[in-house]
């Protein structure tokens, strides 16, 4: 049995069924999926959470399923790694990756979140699952969207990088690549989820898909031994991962699994497209859309729908926002992989960039316990990084030219 009271508006707090709907018909304000705590509190323990499997349904009681869940692939519970060479570098006593570049199955975070929609729109009798992307929910769709037996159609900017093109229709989904930035195809796909009975993960089943990145969050409660960190930094896009990130830590206090929230959030984003940043340097509650200009392309939403939200979530913990170059993200993707041996996407590089930043402003405090959100494996964005690598040697096989070579390196090295 479930525990979904429901869904409300977060804008004037009337409250719908539970259907796929995703917006409020009076006020025009965003849906959010309403549990009933009480329940959950005397249901959900520590003990009960730790006997199960390690994906992300060892949560089921705070995701909107009924019943057993579905996920063909076991997604969730990826490591979270004490990044002590890190640390040492940057002057900070404790630091975390929450490393979902190696999430289960596209590598991305957005393996989380269509594990619940899929869920979700199965529960609803959808036959055809769909999705506007900047690359990492196309995969997790057509991946899961294909083990699941769904038809599913996927919208991507024609401009995304030809590796995540590539990496979609690998799976082979009926692939729509428009001719415009993100917005431009949000846009379209809520005319056509207007008018055909699919199943858009994040556009009519957005309430409860969007729950699914609070197991990002659950996870490192757990991981930390049931507290939260002193500071999360998390990348932004459309905003919706930094406000489920912090419902997370409040629902794990709300049901009594931890004593307290002590954490501040940290948003951070692109220089080239940065509304929520700007909106939080400014101390302003409006987002002012902007035409996305960066290499961070699954960050690249211009008019982002959870950006006040984000923002609220920024006030509410005290934290603040941070906005990179692109330079600056490639510099960070470099130095968390010769590290930490993480590579990590061009979304990865806007948050270890942003944090050092924070770090050095004296936002985050270096004898504080901070976890970096890295939400995508670099495999993904190589483009990113032509040009900007150390050179290969090539030799001859053979071993004196090999010595040459030697020679060479130690001597660049000394």
């Amino acid at each position: 049995m479930g525990y979904i009271k429901g869904l409300k508006c977060r804008e004037c707090d009337r409250e719908y069924p539970v259907d796929p709907i995703y917006v409020c018909e009076f006020c025009f304000g965003p849906l959010e999926v309403v549990y009933d705590y009480e329940k959950i509190r005397q249901s959900l323990t520590r003990d009960k959470i730790q006997s199960r499997p390690h994906n992300l349904w060892r949560y089921r009681e705070l995701l909107p399923i009924d019943g057993e869940p579905f996920d063909a692939f076991h997604t969730g519970f990826t490591p979270l790694i004490k990044a002590d060479n890190l640390a040492k570098l940057l002057g900070i006593r404790e630091l975390y990756i929450k490393d979902d570049s190696v999430s289960h199955p596209t590598l991305s975070f957005k393996d989380r979140v269509v594990a619940v929609a899929l869920a979700k729109a199965r529960e609803f009798n959808f036959d055809t699952v769909a999705c506007a992307s900047t690359g990492n929910l196309a995969h997790a769709v057509s991946a899961q969207g294909a083990k699941a037996g769904f038809k599913r159609f996927i919208f991507i900017p024609a401009s995304l990088e030809y590796s995540k093109i590539i990496a979609s229709l690998a799976y082979e989904p009926n692939l729509i690549a428009v001719d415009g930035n993100y917005d431009e195809v949000n846009r379209l796909c809520s005319e056509v989820a207007n008018k055909y009975h699919w199943a858009f993960v994040n556009i009519n089943i957005r309430p409860f898909y969007a729950e699914g990145s609070k197991t990002h969050g659950f996870e490192i409660v757990e991981q930390l031994g049931w507290r939260t960190p002193d500071n999360v930094v998390v990348p932004c896009a459309s905003g919706s991962l930094i406000t489920k990130v912090w419902k997370s830590f409040k629902e794990m206090k709300e049901i009594g699994l931890i004593e307290k929230v002590n954490t501040k959030v940290f948003a951070a984003q692109a220089t080239g497209c940065s509304p929520i940043v700007a909106a939080i340097k400014q101390g302003i509650d409006v987002i002012k859309p902007v035409k996305p200009n960066t290499i961070a392309k699954s960050l690249a939403i211009g008019n982002p729908a959870d950006g006040f939200y984000a923002t609220q979530v920024i006030k509410e913990s005290k934290g603040f926002g941070e906005d990179v170059s692109d330079q600056e993200i490639i510099d960070a993707i470099k130095l968390l992989a010769k590290t930490e041996g993480i590579f990590t996407e061009t979304a990865g590089g806007v948050t270890l960039a942003s944090a050092i930043k924070l770090i050095k402003a004296g936002y985050i405090k270096k004898d504080s316990l901070t976890v970096l959100c890295i939400t995508g494996n670099g495999l993904k964005t190589q483009e990113a990084l032509h040009g900007h690598t150390v050179k290969p040697y090539y030799i001859k096989p053979n071993l004196s030219f090999f010595e040459e070579t030697l020679k060479e390196i130690n001597k660049a090295a000394s």
